[in-house]
Order: C-alpha cells, then structure tokens, then sequence
C-alpha cells in the first residue's frame, strides 16, 4: 500500500511516501481502505519522536481516518465490509490502508464525506467530552472559547452552540473571528488587538464567562483566570502557545473557580462505552445541521510536509487533512 512513511525522528520535510506491506485485520480489528485522513499537532510531535506513543520504525503517522471497511477481524460485529466509518488510530492513518480497534470504529452518516469525516472524531469528540462530560455546560451559560478557528475550537463553538450556551470567540485576526462567528459565535475578540479581560467583561455585564474552553494556554489562560465567571469552570484542552501555565491558588479560592483537564484520548481506554452515546449525539446533531466541519485544507498524500507546515504556521482554519484518492 501507498503510504507516508517515517523512517527516523525528524522534520516534516523528511517524511516520505511509499510503500509498507498491507496490513491484515486480526481478531477484533478492522482494516480501512482510507479515503482521507485528519491531520493533528500529535502527528508533527510523533515524528519528532516528542510524542507519548513512539511507534517503531518505519511507521504511518495519522491519528484519525475515514473511508470504508476493507475486512474485519474475527468477532468484530458493530460494522460490516463495505460501511462507510470513520476511526480514531494510535497511528497509521496516511496510508491507503489503516488498522483500528473495533471500538475506535463509528459509521458515519450518509450526508457526510470523508474530508469531513477525517477531521471529526478528535476535534468534535473533545469538544463534546469537556463541554458536556468535564465542565456539564448549561443552557444559557456563557462559553468562551479561545482559538476558535482551529479544528478544536470552532468544534467547541458549535458544540457549545447546539448545548444552549451563549458563545465568545476569541482568535487571532478578524478574518478567523468572522470564522467563530459564521459557525455560532455570538461574538469574536481578536486577541491580537483586543484586550481578552476587558472584552469579556464588556460582553457579560462585567460577570465574566461561566465556561473557559483553551486548548492555548500561556498568557491565555492568565487572562482566563481574570475574566471566569464566580464559581466558573476552565478547561484546559492543551498548550497550543507552547507554554505549560502554573495555576495561582488564591485566584482558584477567591472565585470558587474549577480548572479542569481533559485528555479526551484517555476515554478509548478507560471508557470507551461514553464514545458510542457520544458519536450517537454528535451524528444527531450534524444530521440536523448543527454542525458543519469546516476544512480549509484538503492535500494528497505526496504534500503531508506542507499539510503540516500550514498546521504549524496556523495558515489553516478548521481541519487539514490528506487524502488518498481512493473515493
């Protein structure tokens, strides 16, 4: 099969596109023929070897695919040959052919393609995990999410849009604010030449949010800790600015305010019975046009170092993702 191919801990500019032996479905797995696959900032970590999971070489990278059943496993009985699916990997997804655990495989609905797909599980699933499972975000509440126009964060726009929430965007730029806003932002704060605190303020009547979604971090989250609402709850997805922030206490005492993590990748292990309940919910909402991902970037296989350079650049909105050309 034809595939990206990581040979050695590097660069994007280093992987390179051949072949690696089919893979065989063994008892409880199935084996894709990948249409598309989403790429994530995990992937330009797992090539560099700075990833929690160091596959041995050479290896696929690819986290998250889509595309229909070639085979499956023995006692494998949730999908059939020839379903469309998406799956969330451990890796192997840019390749024309990817292994997945049957737990970690969900049909999709007819009305979405496979572009969409690819890009679905990771951004909507943690989008949804913390939201409903982590913060339990209310009708009315007000949400700010941060990074709104990256794959996770306009997910968390929509999500917390479709829970009854009130949401605040922030991003950098006007052009990905007018993004947050087309997908359910009631307003968009460009961090660049706004000062987050004072807007968020201004926007709730000087009450602050009821709910932080960052996956950013840094002076981000800083600036979180000053604007949540008296007893609020701030989700801390990831650290997208580079920088780990370190909680001061007495702000967490004077406010009665939460910090919450959420690694939605750990539920596959310890939980993965809420994944079912959880896609079932997030294929109702899509089919009633409540969610619409959004993909800025749709690249072959052959251009994966430039898929991951507008990743890394944050030249793209939404999801980026690779495809096959196997329809």
């Amino acid at each position: 099969m034809r595939a990206v191919i990581c040979e050695a801990w590097g660069k994007p500019g280093d992987l390179k596109v051949g072949d690696l032996p089919d893979p065989v479905p063994g008892p409880g797995e199935v084996l894709i023929a990948v249409a598309a696959a989403g790429l994530n900032f995990a992937d330009t970590l797992m090539i560099q070897g700075k990833y929690q999971e160091k596959p041995a070489f050479p290896f696929s990278p690819g986290l998250e695919a889509a595309g229909t059943v070639a085979a499956v496993g023995e006692g494998v009985n949730r999908v059939s040959a020839g379903d469309r699916v998406l799956a969330i990997l451990d890796h192997g997804g840019f390749a024309e052919l990817a292994l997945a655990r049957e737990s970690d495989v969900f049909a999709i609905p007819d009305t979405m393609d496979f572009p969409a797909a690819a890009g679905f599980p990771i951004t909507y699933g943690t989008a949804h995990g913390s939201l409903v499972w982590r913060a339990g975000l209310q009708p009315g509440e007000t949400l700010l999410v941060h990074g709104a126009a990256g794959g996770v964060g306009l997910a968390a726009v929509e999500v917390g849009k479709a829970l009854g929430a009130r949401v605040i965007a922030t991003a950098g730029g006007a052009e990905k604010g007018k993004l947050a806003l087309a997908h359910g932002a009631e307003a968009a704060i460009d961090y660049r030449e706004e000062d987050i605190r004072e807007r968020v303020k201004a926007l709730t009547g000087g009450r602050g949010a009821d709910v932080v979604f960052d996956p950013v971090g840094g002076e981000v989250f800083d600036a979180s800790l000053r604007c949540t609402a008296w007893s609020g709850r701030l989700l801390t997805i990831g650290f997208a600015a580079g920088q780990v922030p370190q909680v001061p206490a007495n702000i967490l005492l004077v406010k009665n305010l939460s910090v919450i993590g959420c690694y939605w990748g750990s539920y596959r292990r310890e939980a993965p019975e809420l994944l079912l309940s959880e896609f079932r919910d997030l294929f109702g909402w899509f089919e009633e046009g409540l969610l619409s991902p959004h993909v800025s970037h749709a690249l072959p296989l052959e251009q994966v170092a430039e898929a991951m350079d507008l990743l890394l650049t944050r030249r793209s909105t939404g999801k980026v993702v690779l495809t096959t050309g196997k329809a």
